[in-house]
């Protein structure tokens, strides 16, 4: 994938914490930017490709969308949580996890579309 399209994130930033891979899906990576451009501000992406042997992926019964490349999380809270979340829907993310208590509070974002789901759900 060519990195140097998405002038604010790094390939780092998506990359897999337990395996190192980074197979981020380029479409995704579109909407990302189309994001943090409209956004105008830094954003910290806490979690983004995820090999299904993930310890968070490998509990789950179902792999989910981050080890498909096609989600992100992006450490936010209170009225930033807010404007990133709809900067999403307005841009045509299709799952947004609002996870907004404790101390890891943080927005997901996903653009899976089959089969159809929730769109907006909280952690």
């Amino acid at each position: 994938m060519d990195w140097s399209k998405y002038p604010n994130f790094t390939e780092d930033e998506f990359r897999c914490s337990h395996t190192g891979k980074c197979e981020i899906e380029p479409a995704f990576m579109d909407k990302m930017q189309s994001l943090r451009t409209k956004y105008g501000k830094p954003m910290t992406i806490t979690s983004g490709y995820r090999h299904e042997t993930h310890p968070i992926e490998a509990k789950k019964e179902r792999a989910g969308m981050h080890t498909k490349g096609i989600a992100a999380d992006i450490a936010c809270n209170g009225q930033e949580a807010y404007h990133i979340m709809k900067l999403a829907f307005d841009l045509g993310f299709t799952g947004i996890g609002v996870a907004q208590k404790g101390h890891s509070r943080f927005i997901h974002l996903d653009i899976f579309t089959k089969p159809p789901r929730a769109n907006i759900w909280s952690y």
